[in-house]
């Protein structure tokens, strides 16, 4: 059975305040007024997929406060949870939740949970040469091309890009397959809703960033890998995906993300240590109350992933009692 992502349930409120196709910042967000007596040092580890848009966002908060110092490394999701839980890092960014013994190890250390704050929303678009003429591709079709154990249920495996509907040259050639390692949050994500918790083929050409594998699609013209929307080029195209057979393939965008139709949708997540009496110190807060407002969400869209709308950054901010 296909999983639905996260996002598709949450579709219903958030697609009011993003009905449009083009990824754009919801005028309701407030826009950021800095504060007084704000400086000091900040660092964030964790998801590759989210080291670029922390980079920038970085420089935004710089631009309000000068005297604030921000490191960042983008390693990989599943290096956050022990940095935030160790309190080597203020930020956690992660392109996936934290699974439950992450959430154990900070609680037993701490003696209560790290704060999830969602940042943004993203696609995990499937990659092919910008040359390939592929339409779109279903789960169950991305499974076989990508597992050994086709638990979305395909019938058989699929070894070349024939067996896809594609003719002429391009029928009997077989696949190169590009891959997060494991340590990456999208990988996890990518197992998980693509291929039904299955397990990946060994011939599975595994990346250290989402860039790589971008890269490593455009050089090759029988290339197929995965990657957050945020890191398309000109050298590939993102195939449009549906959920089954029969269902309406959609977009790695913004439409295709909050009507639910879009099968790899998801939000990107900030972690940080809020002790539930005190709250964020006022550095944390205010980087937070920055990515939430207009300011912070343009960003978003500079970087090439979904605003949040209104009424989901509001929902965070509340719930940090900002």
């Amino acid at each position: 059975m296909i999983r639905k992502s996260i996002l598709a349930a949450a579709a219903v409120a958030i697609a009011p305040s993003m009905a449009m196709a083009q990824a754009q910042v919801d005028p309701d967000l407030p826009t950021y007024e800095p504060v007084s007596g704000i400086s000091g040092n900040l660092t964030s580890i964790g998801s590759d997929t989210l080291n670029n848009l922390m980079t920038l966002w970085a420089e935004a908060f710089q631009g309000f406060y000068p005297n604030v110092n921000i490191q960042i490394q983008g390693a990989g999701s599943s290096t956050a949870p022990p940095a935030l839980t160790e309190g080597t890092a203020n930020f956690g960014p992660m392109s996936r939740a934290m699974r439950e013994g992450e959430i154990q190890a900070f609680e037993e250390r701490h003696g209560y949970p790290p704060t999830q704050v969602r940042v943004a929303i993203d696609t995990i678009a499937v990659y092919v040469h910008r040359d390939n003429p592929i339409e779109g591709m279903t789960i169950p079709q991305v499974d076989a091309v990508f597992s050994v154990t086709r638990r979305c249920g395909y019938p058989e495996d699929i070894t070349r890009w024939g067996q896809l509907g594609l003719t002429g040259p391009w029928e009997n050639r077989d696949f190169t397959l590009y891959s997060r390692n494991a340590v990456s949050g999208t990988y996890g994500y990518f197992r998980q809703f693509a291929l039904c918790d299955g397990d990946f083929k060994d011939a599975i050409n595994e990346q250290p960033g989402s860039a790589s594998v971008v890269q490593g699609v455009a050089e090759s013209i029988n290339g197929i890998g995965y990657s957050g929307i945020g890191y398309i080029t000109s050298g590939v195209r993102a195939v449009p995906l549906a959920r089954e057979e029969g269902a309406p393939f959609a977009n790695a965008d913004a439409e295709g993300a909050v009507s639910g139709n879009y099968p790899l949708a998801r939000f990107l997540y900030v972690y940080a240590n809020a002790h539930p009496n005190d709250g964020l110190p006022p550095l944390e807060r205010e980087f937070f109350r920055m990515v939430l407002s207009k300011q912070g969400q343009e960003v978003v869209v500079r970087d090439g992933y979904i605003p949040m709308p209104e009424s989901a950054a509001s929902e965070m901010r509340q719930a940090m009692g900002m």
